[in-house]
């Protein structure tokens, strides 16, 4: 596993699969491992997928002040590993919550990106947060059968802040996959053993984000930037992505059809061709 040393002097760890050109990709959670990316639904075939663990979580180091848990302090770990492979321009894949860190990269070093892929990204960074009423507005498309009347139901209670805690976040769980199947649900309950609770509470602290200088950042970045939501998920709604897509000068928008929040679940064959089609496109 290798490791390199961020600019406060963390070590920390990022995880490699597959052969190709690098891919640096940057988890959700906020602040979850690496780890449930998995190969991105078989990205690995044809890229090299550097999977950063960010600090604090999977096997990078806690740092010595925890106030650098706040996303905008990880812009610089994203760039000494830049740094630290000796890429000049880099590609860069985020998903959710994740997608933040990405813009806030992309605004400070629009220089240093080839291509960006934004996977279902939340985008508190430029002030395009998810409201209740879209979460919900992606839930109710699966109203009528069971196990999603149930998860509908929870949810409802969980926004509206009725929710009976872990229970109804576990009965929930359903909505944010395309397909609650056996691997969905394998997937589902790895996620608390990856997320480091305190430093997602620090990510988006007070102070992370200033939005009219990100988006003034954004308009910098000359490399094309896909963002990709699923036709289901709620966080975001494709109308949203596609505001989010709007703000870069070679922003477009795709949507998976089918697919909650983690896409390369749901149809591995199309999120992995889309993604490798949109890496490999010539400028």
């Amino acid at each position: 596993m290798p490791t390199f040393t961020t600019y406060d002097g963390t070590e920390l760890a990022y995880h490699l699969q597959g052969e190709g050109e690098p891919l640096i990709c940057l988890p959700g959670g906020a602040m979850r491992a690496s780890e449930y990316l998995g190969d991105l639904g078989g990205l690995a075939a044809g890229r090299r997928l550097i999977l950063l663990d960010l600090r604090g979580t999977g096997d990078s180091a806690i740092p010595a002040d925890e106030s650098t848990y706040r996303v905008d302090h990880q812009v610089a770990d994203v760039e000494a590993l830049r740094i630290h492979l000796g890429l000049e321009r880099m590609d860069l894949l985020a998903h959710s919550a994740g997608g933040n860190l990405a813009q806030l990269y992309a605004a400070a070093h629009p220089q240093r990106l080839r291509r960006t892929v934004l996977v279902t990204p939340t985008a508190w960074a430029v002030d395009l947060p998810v409201t209740p009423e879209q979460r919900l507005e992606g839930a109710r498309l699966r109203a009528g059968t069971e196990p999603y009347d149930t998860a509908i139901g929870a949810y409802e209670r969980i926004l509206a802040g009725d929710g009976r805690g872990e229970a109804d976040w576990d009965l929930a769980a359903p909505l944010f996959y395309g397909r609650w199947d056996e691997t969905a649900r394998a997937h589902c309950a790895a996620n608390g053993r990856q997320q480091n609770e305190k430093a997602a509470d620090a990510y988006a602290g007070p102070g992370a984000f200033d939005p009219p200088a990100t988006r003034e950042g954004l308009r910098r970045v000359t490399g094309e930037v896909l963002v990709l939501a699923g036709e289901l998920d709620g966080n975001p709604r494709p109308a949203l992505a596609g505001r989010l897509a709007a703000l870069f000068p070679a922003g477009l928008l795709d949507v998976q059809s089918g697919a909650g929040h983690f896409p390369w679940m749901d149809d591995a064959v199309w999120f992995a061709g889309r993604v490798e089609r949109f890496l490999s496109a010539k400028a």
